[in-house]
């Protein structure tokens, strides 16, 4: 059953990936900002994959913990994309991108404080306001703390809780800042609020020096990061799951390896046949 297993939709492999039948995702996730507006060839190839396959969102640049007011035009423009595509679920980075109206072009970390926290679990209950639904927000990878007066398991629990919103739980960023900043990743997964999971980022990474993973998403999955994504979803209830593959894309086969392996391992942690009969995946709660 591949309804749980779903793969980011790119332009570099649309014509194999539509005209194959190498790749057999559950769903595909696009950013909204790459194919809002859009029109001619790829309005016609985006109309072609979104009549096949169930659209989940992940966004770029809402820039939640910006100092700057949110960009409601932006906002428009997403939320009549959700509603053109019947997107269940709008997911986004606990990072900004933006300051002073500059787009800068990565996510880049918030302040793990209390007024971080105000701030951006405000922002967010605006965002759920406009757009009508909960939205996840993303556990990022970072690789140094700033200005920090909480950790940043707290942090995460202390948005989530004050928001009201989902949690989009990427079990390779949480590997890869255990590794870099030295926590115990199981424990890390156990203090989060596993019962606000709506969705699950699975990646690849880079160990560029022996203390130190650079998140990348251009590589295969490594074991380790399986073997915590194998734990994890022993405590999570089944929700749609992510390959994410960004750049490097390697065969369609050797992406499909991938989407089997992550489906062997919620076949066994998760109640499957019961669910065998829905044509969907869950929405967010």
């Amino acid at each position: 059953m591949n309804n749980y297993i779903g793969i980011g939709f790119r332009k570099e492999f649309s014509d194999e990936f539509l005209s194959s039948g190498k790749l057999k995702p559950g769903f595909i996730e696009v950013a909204p900002e790459n194919w809002m507006g859009i029109g001619g060839y790829w309005k016609k190839i985006f109309k072609q994959v979104t009549e096949k396959y169930l659209v989940l969102a992940h966004g770029l640049s809402l820039s939640i913990g910006s100092p700057e007011d949110l960009d409601w035009t932006f906002l428009k423009q997403v939320k009549d994309f959700i509603k053109e595509y019947d997107i269940q679920i709008y997911s986004e980075h606990l990072s900004y991108s933006k300051c002073d109206n500059a787009h800068l072009y990565d996510l880049l970390p918030v302040p793990f404080t209390e007024d971080a926290i105000k701030h951006i679990s405000n922002r967010i209950k605006h965002v759920q306001d406009f757009l009508e639904m909960k939205i996840a927000i993303e556990n990022v990878s970072y690789y140094t703390p700033v200005a920090a007066e909480m950790t940043e398991l707290e942090f995460i629990n202390e948005i989530v809780s004050e928001a009201d919103c989902n949690l989009l739980l990427d079990v390779n960023n949480v590997y890869v800042n255990a590794f870099n900043h030295k926590y115990n990743a199981i424990e890390f997964i156990h203090g989060l609020p596993l019962e606000k999971v709506s969705y699950i980022h699975m990646a690849g990474h880079e160990q560029v020096e022996p203390d130190l993973i650079i998140d990348t998403h251009g590589a295969n999955v490594i074991e380790l990061v399986y073997d915590l994504f194998d734990y994890t979803t022993r405590f999570v209830r089944p929700v749609p799951v992510l390959l994410e593959r960004d750049f490097n894309i390697p065969d369609l086969e050797v992406l499909q390896d991938e989407i089997n392996k992550l489906n062997r391992i919620i076949s066994i942690n998760w109640d499957l046949q019961n669910e065998s009969t829905k044509k969907h995946i869950p929405a967010a709660v």
